[in-house]
C-alpha cells in the first residue's frame, strides 16, 4: 500500500512538473505571439498612414492632372487667340505698310511737281536780277520781286518793266491750267499817309496785289479763277525795320504759285487720319 501511495505520488509530481513545462512554454510561445501581433498591428497602422498618404498623394496628382488638362485646354485656346492676333498683327502691319507707300508716292509726286515748276519758272522768267527771287518755302514755289520793280513808292500803279517780268509768269500761268497763283503784297513799317482812297499799309498791300492781278488779267490773259489776291500790310518783314535798305528789302510782292494737288495732300491727310 505505501508502495502504491508512493507510486502515485511520484507520479503526480511527474505529471505536476509536465504541465508546468508545458504552460511555460505555451505562455513563451503566446508571448512570442503577442509579440508577433504587435509587429504585425505596428506594421499594419504603419502601412494604413502610408496607403493614407499615398491616397491623398494621388487625389493631388489626380487634381494636378486635371489642372494640367483645363491649362492646356486653355493654353490650346491662348494659342489660337494668339494665332490670330499675329495674323491680325501682320494684316495691321500691311496695311500700315500700305498706307506709308501711298502718303510716300504722293509727298514724291507733290516734291515733283514742285521742282517742275521751278525748272519752268526760272527757264522762262530767264532773269539774272537781285531784284527777283524764285525758291520754294515750305514747299510752296514762289516769286519774290521787290517793289522799286513793280511800283513807285506809295502807288499801287505797276510799272512797265514790271509787266514785262508779269508777262512771262503769265506765260507759265497760262501753260498749266491746274495752277494757281496767290499774289501777295508787303509793304515796310512807315505808315501809309492816307489819300482817302487807301488808309493805311492793309489798303495798299492788298491795292497792289490787285493792281498785278488785273494786268494778270486784263493784259496778259490769265484766267481770274486762277488767281487769289493778299495783303500781308507790315506784319511780316523780312528783316527789321530799322534802315532804308531793311524797309526797301521788305516792300515786295510775292507770287505764290500753288499747284491744284489737293488731291495729294487730301490723300495724306486722310491716311495720317486712319493711324491715329
Amino acid at each position: 500500500m505505501k508502495k502504491v501511495v508512493m507510486a502515485l505520488s511520484v507520479l503526480a509530481l511527474l505529471t505536476s512538473c509536465v504541465s508546468k513545462k508545458k504552460y511555460t512554454e505555451l505562455e513563451a510561445r503566446n508571448k512570442e505571439t503577442q509579440d508577433l501581433l504587435n509587429t504585425a498591428t505596428v506594421k499594419l497602422n504603419s502601412c494604413l498612414e502610408e496607403k493614407a498618404g499615398l491616397a491623398a498623394r494621388v487625389e493631388g496628382l489626380k487634381e494636378h492632372n486635371q489642372t494640367l488638362i483645363n491649362t492646356s485646354k486653355d493654353m490650346t485656346i491662348l494659342t489660337s487667340k494668339g494665332a490670330e492676333n499675329i495674323e491680325k498683327a501682320l494684316e495691321s502691319i500691311k496695311e500700315k505698310d500700305l498706307k506709308i507707300s501711298r502718303m510716300q508716292d504722293a509727298l514724291t509726286k507733290k516734291d515733283s511737281v514742285t521742282l517742275a515748276v521751278v525748272t519752268s519758272l526760272k527757264s522762262v522768267v530767264g532773269l539774272n536780277d537781285e531784284d527777283i527771287e524764285i525758291n520754294v518755302e515750305k514747299g510752296v514755289v514762289f516769286i519774290s520781286i521787290s517793289d522799286k520793280m513793280l511800283f513807285k513808292t506809295g502807288s499801287y500803279n505797276v510799272s512797265d518793266r514790271a509787266k514785262s517780268v508779269l508777262a512771262k509768269v503769265a506765260k507759265v500761268v497760262n501753260d498749266k491750267p491746274d495752277f494757281e497763283c496767290m499774289v501777295e503784297g508787303h509793304t515796310d513799317s512807315v505808315p501809309y499817309i492816307g489819300n482817302g482812297v487807301l488808309l493805311d499799309n492793309w489798303d495798299l498791300s492788298v491795292k497792289r496785289s490787285t493792281s498785278i492781278i488785273r494786268v494778270l488779267t486784263n493784259e496778259l490773259g490769265v484766267k481770274p479763277e486762277q488767281l487769289i489776291a493778299a495783303g500781308r500790310s507790315s506784319y511780316v518783314p523780312l528783316v527789321g525795320n530799322t534802315s532804308a535798305e531793311n524797309r526797301a528789302k521788305n516792300r515786295r510782292t510775292r507770287i505764290l504759285v500753288l499747284p491744284k494737288i489737293d488731291q495729294f495732300y487730301d490723300m495724306v491727310e486722310k491716311e495720317m487720319k486712319k493711324q491715329k
